[in-house]
Formats: C-alpha cells, sequence, structure tokens
C-alpha cells in the first residue's frame, strides 16, 4: 500500500490530477439520477475528490463509502462535506478491503492500475467479491489505446478487453459507447453496467 498511497499523495500535493472535473460526471450523475433506493449501500473506490459521492449523500443517500489510498483526497471531501460519517471514509488498498455492498461506481478507477493481466484480474475479482449477490459494478471505463508506456496514466484498453477479465465474475447488462460524456472525454468512454454472477 505504501507505493501506491506515496504515488497518489504526492500527485495530489503536486495537484497534478487531470482526472479530476470538478463535478459528478454526467454520466454517473445520470444513473444516480434513477436511483430509487436511497438504502443501497454504494462503495465508490479510487473516489479521490468523489464529487460523486458527496452528490448521492445530497440527494439522501446515507449508506455512501468512499475509498482512496491517500488521506488528502478524503480531507477534501470531509472539509466539503462535514457532516459526512467520518466511518464511511476508507483511507484503504481497495484490494484489501473487506464489505459487501450492493453497488460499486466506477469512475477513472480501472484505469489508474498499471495494464498487467494480474492486476486487471484481481480488479474483477476483487470487485465480484465486494458485491452482493445480485450487485452491480456500475460506471466508465476509457475507450482508449493501450500505450506500452507503464507510467502514462490512464491506462486504456478496448471493450474486447475488458470484457475478457470481466466476464468470469459478471453478467453484462449493457456495456457500450458512452452518449453524455463531459466533452473532454467524448467517444473515449464506454458506460458499463454489470451484474455479479
Amino acid at each position: 500500500m505504501n507505493d501506491q498511497h506515496d504515488y497518489w499523495t504526492q500527485r495530489y500535493k503536486e495537484n497534478n490530477t487531470g482526472w479530476d472535473i470538478g463535478y459528478p460526471s454526467t454520466p454517473i450523475k445520470t444513473y444516480v439520477d434513477q436511483l430509487t433506493d436511497k438504502n443501497l449501500s454504494i462503495l465508490i473506490p479510487g473516489a479521490g475528490n468523489a464529487y460523486e459521492a458527496e452528490y448521492l449523500w445530497k440527494e439522501g443517500f446515507k449508506n455512501v463509502f468512499v475509498m482512496d489510498v491517500s488521506e488528502i483526497p478524503l480531507e477534501h471531501f470531509l472539509n466539503r462535506n462535514p457532516d459526512f460519517p467520518k466511518a464511511q471514509l476508507l483511507q484503504e488498498n481497495f484490494f484489501e478491503h473487506q464489505g459487501q455492498y450492493d453497488l460499486i461506481l466506477e469512475q477513472t478507477f480501472f484505469c489508474s492500475f498499471p495494464p498487467t493481466d494480474d492486476n486487471r484480474n484481481a480488479y474483477a475479482r476483487q470487485m465480484a467479491k465486494l458485491l452482493k449477490p445480485k450487485g452491480k459494478l456500475v460506471g466508465l471505463w476509457f475507450d482508449i489505446p493501450l500505450t506500452g508506456d507503464m507510467e502514462k496514466r490512464p491506462f486504456g484498453g478496448s471493450k474486447e478487453l475488458y470484457l475478457n477479465h470481466l466476464n468470469p465474475f459478471f453478467k453484462t447488462t449493457t456495456f457500450t459507447r458512452c452518449y453524455n460524456s463531459i466533452g473532454p472525454r467524448a467517444d473515449n468512454e464506454l458506460f458499463g453496467i454489470f451484474v455479479k454472477k
């Protein structure tokens, strides 16, 4: 965890956070807006400044858990949302976390890991492990070429590549080109809804 903690904490200290758009991404906000069960337990791993979690919280979802390996974005989140329960702010390594959730939201998290088969298989396995029966993994994956540069985040991929890792653990409800991406990410995102097998 220390290497990952140090890497991401340094990025926050340097304000080197190009993934941070400053508000909840339109596709995830649109998905959240159609949810009717405000008792869902929701995890957002690698949440960063967690604007999606802030939106959920203000919309009345009280079982939202925000996870990041660095304390800095969690502190920023708490400063913006002082009434948010501190017990639901998780400074943890995703791969070591234990819990059970109805829904996990994916937002620029998968693409943060160096793109080895081991990492990507571990991601899919852990996502499934953390979901309750019939739980859902929902969010955005970058549909951009995967380069050979192991330091060039975000790491991309294709629909076929992602499904290769997810299919053993999830049934695909939808996985298609995102129609409502923010401008800078237009035509570069896939929106997916996956149900735990």
